[in-house]
């Protein structure tokens, strides 16, 4: 397993993280001990970087990990964690929540379900405009001194948020979804990320498995699971987005792998400040993507690979409304 550094103030991570939070019913129920397979399966091919939020089923996925991790060297893999989402008893978000006492107390709590005395990088998932960026990273910044946080991160945020946040404290890396229908990042985001050496940890490679090769337009999503409230899943968007993966298809059958490890070893292309996030739930996709790595792009392929998916091809938000005012860039 090859390895990159978030940034140059980061860790040395794996080339490829294993984002955790589709094993606690974002996508539908997962089967636990599955789950914890995979994580075992990621931790022998060497993946390190293990993605996570404290509201990720409220609770449930941070305590899934510590299952999974018991009794693993604490120094063998890094955990990136979100906070800062506020969550109710029902399926809905309740905003965002970054003051600095709250920082603390969610870093409390994941400490304790996570049963370790520190997280690798601790970011806040969303911007809270009630809070200053300045005194949220304040109070990491404290976690920070006093050795229960290791490196600051970010997620979601725009290029002028990232600024004043590094102006506070070192950077390490901002998680953002980046893939090949979702490309908003390359406008202002990334060029300043590299302006200040920021690394980017990339989520969402597959579009929710929308462009992995493996979803249909007649694939329904159940009730439980949030991509049934996605609009590029929608009715009418699905259909125009699958005819992009068939001609990525294309491409993937003259490369000789598959349109899942294509898509992820395009992101992995875009730089080596760039950690694609995997949201595998199972030994076999984990299986699927690892050989993504091994996927070397020319420029020829690159071509090919725009010609098939053109930036801003897709049809639909990669969120639903609701939650699109929350983020930091766009499609």
């Amino acid at each position: 397993m090859r390895t990159r550094t978030l940034g140059t103030e980061g860790p040395a991570v794996s080339a490829l993280g294993l984002g955790a939070m589709g094993m606690s019913g974002a996508y539908g129920a997962a089967d636990r001990a599955e789950s914890i397979a995979t994580v075992h399966a990621a931790l022998e091919a060497g993946v390190t970087l293990i993605d996570t939020g404290d509201f990720y089923a409220m609770g449930h996925n941070e305590l899934l990990l510590a299952e999974a991790l018991r009794g693993r060297d604490r120094d063998s893999y890094q955990l990136s964690v979100k906070f800062g989402m506020l969550r109710g008893p029902g399926p809905g978000f309740g905003g965002q929540d970054c003051r600095p006492e709250a920082v603390k107390n969610f870093l409390a709590y994941s400490l304790t379900r996570l049963g370790t005395d520190h997280i690798d990088v601790y970011r806040p998932a969303r911007l809270d405009p009630a809070v200053p960026i300045e005194e949220t990273v304040g109070a990491i910044k404290e976690m920070i001194d006093a050795g229960y946080v290791r490196h600051l991160g970010l997620s979601e945020v725009d290029a002028a948020t990232v600024r004043r946040a590094h102006a506070v404290h070192p950077v390490a890396d901002l998680q953002i979804e980046y893939s090949l229908i979702s490309r908003a990042v390359e406008a202002e985001v990334l060029p300043t990320l590299r302006e200040l050496g920021i690394g980017l940890t990339a989520y969402g490679v597959l579009s929710r498995g929308l462009i992995s090769g493996h979803w249909s337009a007649d694939r329904t999503a159940g009730p439980d699971d949030g991509r049934a409230l996605t609009p590029r899943f929608a009715a009418g968007n699905v259909e125009h987005n699958l005819t992009l993966v068939e001609a990525l298809r294309r491409v993937a059958e003259a490369k000789g792998c598959t349109v899942a490890q294509l898509a992820i070893a395009w992101v992995a292309a875009r730089g080596t400040d760039i950690v694609p996030l995997v949201g595998a739930r199972t030994r076999e996709r984990l299986a699927e993507a690892l050989p993504a790595l091994d996927v070397e792009l020319s420029a020829a392929d690159l071509a090919m690979i725009e010609k098939a998916v053109p930036a801003g091809a897709a049809r639909g938000d990669r969120y639903p409304s609701a939650f699109m005012s929350g983020l930091g860039v766009g499609n």
